[in-house]
């Protein structure tokens, strides 16, 4: 039997199927204007790669942006929230886990799980972008580079600036202040991840740092800003083979396994 979650966020929206063997197949894309029409680009998408039809999937389970909408338009069966998808979406992944850093395109969250991947704390930034992919997308066009070459420049620095503003408009002045002064681009882009990195160590205080810690969503691919929560820490982030981005959707999927298996 298989088993689906979508996960449609700012940027991004996944699906991932689920069967008794694990994951079976995934898929993520950029989002479009409408979540619904998000959720039903991602599954087409999914279901066509591993020759799969909806008659195919015994259950569906939607989370992220929109998804009430995404189960009133009978994508899904049931929804959860993000906060509890991505908490055992990385538990089932590293089952050592206990907390669990997620930054997506327009918030951060930090979540504390349980022994059985049940949630037991959490603490979110959704009222400015300081702090979320968006951060980091504004920083890194400004200095003319991709998110991925942000973070693998960071990694070159021989000392990174400092980034006193905590607003992403006020910070991207700065970036041009140092670009204009001749500072190395590689010290600028330590600068950002590491400007980053401190605003979600702030709110890994607020919950606690337990256990094994990872992170999910697209800024756990920035090698910068993970080098940086680590050294704050001193601890060693679990990574995973599967792409970061989908662990939400796969925490529905295992959510839609429970529910209908």
């Amino acid at each position: 039997m298989n088993f689906a979650g979508i996960d449609v966020g700012s940027l991004t929206a996944q699906a991932v199927v689920v069967n008794e063997d694990g994951i079976r197949a995934f898929k993520s894309i950029r989002v479009k204007p409408n979540p619904v029409d998000s959720a039903q680009a991602v599954v087409d998408m999914v279901l066509s790669e591993d020759s799969l039809s909806w008659k195919d999937i015994k259950f569906c389970v939607s989370t992220g942006y929109g998804r009430d909408k995404v189960q009133a338009k009978g994508l899904s069966q049931d929804n959860m929230s993000e906060i509890s998808c991505h908490g055992l979406g990385a538990f089932w992944l590293c089952p050592e886990a206990r907390t669990v850093i997620d930054i997506g395109g327009q918030d951060a969250k930090v979540i504390r799980i349980g022994t059985n991947g049940e949630l037991a704390d959490f603490v979110m930034n959704d009222k400015c972008a300081a702090g979320t992919g968006r951060f980091l997308e504004v920083q890194a066009r400004t200095l003319g580079l991709s998110l991925e070459e942000l973070g693998e420049i960071a990694l070159g620095a021989e000392r990174a600036v400092e980034l006193s503003n905590r607003c992403s408009i006020f910070c991207e002045t700065e970036v041009l202040h140092y670009m204009q002064a001749g500072n190395d681009k590689a010290d600028i882009a330590a600068g950002v991840c590491r400007a980053m990195a401190d605003r979600v160590a702030a709110l890994v205080r607020r919950v606690g740092l337990d256990g094994e810690v990872t992170m999910t969503g697209g800024v756990a691919k920035n090698v910068g800003v993970r080098t940086e929560l680590e050294r704050i820490f001193s601890v060693r982030l679990v990574t995973y083979e599967v792409d970061s981005q989908i662990v939400g959707a796969l925490g529905a999927a295992l959510v839609a396994k429970r529910m209908g298996g």
